[in-house]
């Protein structure tokens, strides 16, 4: 049964990667990838990772997904109504022909991994099956042994969200003149 279901999975990630190399509009990618963040989001389930998995739907597909939806949604321009040549190709598309050199590469990829995994000596395979939860141990962990990396980039990001606030805002002076930085 879980043979099946990381199967299940490994297949929502790879056909949701694929419809995002290989479709055109970009919102359909983003759709796209939200299957294959789901579909990493079940992988990291089934590795016993239940921490990873929920940051992984919390942040990447809470988040980032959202975000770009918006984003992809609030930008978008419609097409002007006298433009005639809308059927034009995408320039972007058609000048790139280095298919060859991204195969090239991609199956070199391919070869290194094959045989690093080959090669590969997984110890864990030959311990019995068993799901514990690792929030427990990670909670523990960031409040006693990383409690000070923790603190640290707490502050950071403290500091990146005043620093982002103060450039988002515009300055007195500008207001005054009715003109934004």
């Amino acid at each position: 049964m879980v043979q099946i279901a990381f199967y299940a999975f490994a297949a929502l990630t790879l056909i949701g990667a694929l419809a995002v190399l290989l479709t055109r509009n970009v919102l359909y990618a983003a759709f796209f990838l939200l299957l294959t963040l789901l579909g990493v989001a079940g992988l990291f389930v089934l590795a016993s990772a239940d921490f990873l998995a929920i940051a992984q739907i919390m942040i990447y597909v809470g988040g980032v997904l959202v975000l770009v939806i918006f984003g992809v949604m609030l930008t978008h321009k419609p097409e002007p109504a006298g433009d005639t040549n809308s059927q034009a190709p995408n320039r972007v598309l058609t000048l790139n022909r280095s298919w060859v050199a991204a195969l090239l590469l991609a199956g070199g990829l391919f070869v290194a991994f094959y045989t690093l995994l080959a090669r590969a000596d997984f110890a864990l395979l030959n311990r019995p099956v068993g799901w514990k939860s690792t929030i427990n141990a990670i909670g523990k962990q960031l409040m006693t042994e990383y409690v000070v990396p923790f603190e640290i980039v707490g502050i950071l990001l403290l500091a990146a969200l005043i620093g982002a606030t103060y450039l988002a805002t515009p300055s007195l002076k500008s207001a005054k003149h009715g003109t934004r930085r």
